[in-house]
Parts: structure tokens; C-alpha cells; sequence
């Protein structure tokens, strides 16, 4: 039996090539639409990623329907808290004081009592922080004169910032069946903090702080999880589900990341940062993605 011969050299040469071109066709076909597990029933999710620097609109799903905000609240809360240092109507020393009101909100909170004060300063670290509903309640009341005025000021506020679909009834995010707002309307606002504030904007980025010779701790879990995560707020109530603003800055890349409707903070947080990565990625980016409902995972 005659032993097999090698190939010759041109046989080889054809054969290499035919596989080269089989692994080029393999990859130039189109890919398979990408799976994004979403953490959210879909009549309470809704996402928006903004690509701060062009104003690209990197991912959305729902982004204008009307949704809860929780204690996103309180980025407007900080905004008009912020634009009263601006103008020099408070200082950072300025003592608020604290309401029968104020301190009948239910958790979270700092625990006032009435007739006691909070500085400026540590008022805003008290809303960062430990999205404390009585310190939102008691800056409301110290700038608008009552809480519903000042609601008035921030739904007056909104829409000046082009935040078309939202109204305002609180300074907390405490249920309210008239506080409505849009994942679209909260990256606005996000945005809106960082350049119209860049001083104040560390804030954003604190994870817990010193207040009569307490640590308070927060419960933000980007910060730190995420390079390039420097805030700014999450959100909770039933009727919302877990929300969160996340602004992200790294290696010349800025992202607003909005997520509302979260069954659990820890799926929240993993979707944000699924969020991330695929806007940074440019294979991913511009591509389809099928999305996967809790309900239907």
C-alpha cells in the first residue's frame, strides 16, 4: 500500500487561504442581538444613558413615561440649596432650623427634633449621604417658606431646565401620587448639577461623614464599585422600585446612567454597571440588544 503523500506547497497555500477566508466570513456576518437582563418589570422600568460630552443618547428604553421618582427628589432639593449659596442667601455656616414638620417625616432621617439646627454644609452631606427625609424637608421649608411652596420653586425650576414631564409636591420623594418625573427628566437634572455646579459636585461622591462625632454611612454602593463612578443619588419607595442617577467620569468619557423601577439595589447596581460597560465598548455600544424582563428571566 502506497504511503500518502504531504501535499504540495500549492495545496497547502489554497488550504490556508480557504480557512482564512471561512474565519473572515464567519466574522462579517451579522452578529446575534445582544441580551441585557433587566432587574425591573417593564410597566416600572426605565433607563436612559446620556453621553455627556455630545449629548449622544447611548441606550433608552421608556425614557419620556411617567415613573416615581423616590428620593431623586432631592437632586432638585440640592439644586436650589446650591443656586441659594450662589447667590449668597446661605453660607455653608448657615444654621436651617428644624420643624414640627420637618421632624415628623418618617425614615430615612436624621432624627431631629423640633426647634433643633443643622449648618448648611452638613445639611447637604445629611441629603447625600443618608438621603435624610426630615434635613430635605427642613431646607425646603428655610427657602420656599413652606414645603408645598417650595415644591412649587422646584417644579418652577424643572422646567426651566427643560425638564418638561416632571412636577414636584415634596422636597423628600416621599410617596405622593402627583410627583412624577421621567428617567429622560433625571438625566437632565444630573447633567444640569455637574456643570451648573462643579464646586458643589464632590458632594455627590461621599460615601459617609462625621456629624456629632457620629459616622454616618451611606448606602450607594457605585461609589467605589465602579472606576470613574463619582455619584450622585439612588432612591426608594414601593411604588417606584429601586432607582438611581450614576455620573461617571474616567479617561475622558463622561456618562449619565438613569436606571428607575429595580426590584433589588444589588440588580440595580449590577444593570448600571452592565450599562457602563456596554456604552463604553464600541463593539457593543451601537449595537442591538434584546432586553430580558424580570419577569421573564
Amino acid at each position: 500500500m502506497s504511503k500518502l503523500r504531504p501535499f504540495p506547497l500549492l495545496q497547502r497555500v489554497f488550504a490556508a487561504l480557504g480557512l482564512l477566508l471561512m474565519v473572515v466570513g464567519c466574522s462579517t456576518t451579522t452578529p446575534p442581538d445582544q441580551v441585557l437582563a433587566v432587574p425591573a418589570p417593564p410597566q416600572k422600568y426605565a433607563a436612559i444613558v446620556v453621553d455627556v460630552r455630545t449629548g449622544k443618547q447611548m441606550f433608552e428604553v421608556n425614557s419620556t413615561a411617567q415613573r416615581y421618582p423616590a428620593s431623586l427628589t432631592k437632586m432638585m432639593t440640592l439644586y436650589l440649596l446650591f443656586e441659594a449659596m450662589e447667590s449668597g442667601r446661605v453660607t455653608k455656616e448657615t444654621q436651617i432650623p428644624v420643624s414640627d414638620h420637618a421632624a415628623s417625616q418618617p425614615p430615612t432621617k436624621m432624627r431631629f427634633r423640633r426647634g433643633e439646627t443643622i449648618d448648611v454644609d452638613s445639611a447637604i452631606r445629611a441629603i447625600v449621604v443618608k438621603s435624610a427625609n426630615d434635613v430635605a424637608v427642613a431646607v425646603g421649608e428655610y427657602l420656599g417658606g413652606s414645603e408645598d411652596q417650595f415644591a412649587a420653586m422646584m417644579t418652577s425650576k424643572a422646567r426651566a431646565l427643560g425638564m418638561t414631564s416632571t412636577t414636584f409636591r415634596n422636597a423628600s420623594g416621599l410617596p405622593d401620587d402627583g410627583q412624577m418625573t421621567t428617567a429622560r427628566d433625571m438625566a437632565v437634572l444630573g447633567m444640569a448639577l455637574r456643570q451648573r455646579f462643579p464646586q458643589h459636585f464632590h458632594y455627590f461622591s461621599e460615601s459617609d461623614f462625621m456629624f456629632r462625632g457620629r459616622l454616618v454611612r451611606g448606602h450607594n454602593d457605585m461609589l467605589g464599585r465602579v472606576r470613574g463612578v463619582d455619584g450622585i443619588k439612588t432612591g426608594y419607595i414601593r411604588a417606584s422600585g429601586f432607582n438611581i442617577v450614576t455620573s461617571y467620569n474616567a479617561d475622558g468619557r463622561q456618562l449619565i446612567v438613569v436606571v428607575m423601577g429595580a426590584d433589588s439595589a444589588r440588580q440595580r447596581n449590577d444593570h448600571v454597571e452592565a450599562l457602563i460597560q456596554r456604552s463604553l465598548s464600541p463593539t457593543t455600544a451601537d449595537g442591538k440588544t434584546r432586553l430580558m424582563f424580570a419577569e421573564q428571566q
